[in-house]
């Protein structure tokens, strides 16, 4: 087993959560925030749009399973990356499209997915998706964690 870890922001971390989590070589998935200037951020205080916290996904893959490549193609499949700061009826920069790279091979592998994506003409508009390094994860308050799946749901609204 080779495992990496991935951070991906897409709107309301549930549904993300949610649906990274049932591919095939994702071994665990937390939800929390990455990119503020507040330590320990709440919910609450991430929902204000004030402490510059994206709600993101962390999850733990094995690469020997499933590429990065694949994942960032389940990303950019999964949400709208063409709007800015908002996934449907949620919107802020909390909510914004975002991937935090933990390596520079990483980092390489988004920029040439966006490439590819816009070259390919795949979304109407161009593509919104910020790519930075992964800062501190603050992992979501437990009633977060698997949110979805302890209510016996399988997804929302994105």
């Amino acid at each position: 087993m080779l495992l990496e870890k991935a951070t991906f922001g897409a709107g309301c971390f549930w549904g993300v959560e949610a649906k990274l989590a049932q591919i095939p070589g994702v071994m665990d998935t937390a939800v929390g925030y990455v990119g503020g200037k507040l330590d320990h951020p709440t919910y609450k205080e991430v929902c204000t749009d004030l402490t510059g916290h994206a709600e993101v996904v962390e999850v733990l893959f094995d690469a020997a399973k499933i590429s990065y490549d694949e994942l960032l193609e389940a990303f950019f499949n999964l949400h709208d990356p063409t709007q800015l700061n908002r996934q449907g009826p949620d919107w802020g920069t909390q909510y914004r499209s975002v991937i935090f790279f933990h390596s520079t091979e990483q980092m390489v592998a988004a920029k040439a997915k966006i490439e590819q994506l816009s070259a390919e003409g795949r979304f109407s508009k161009p593509i919104a998706t910020q790519v930075a390094p992964a800062l501190t994860f603050w992992k979501a308050e437990e009633y977060h964690q698997k949110y979805l799946e302890k209510r016996g749901m399988v997804a929302c609204h994105i």
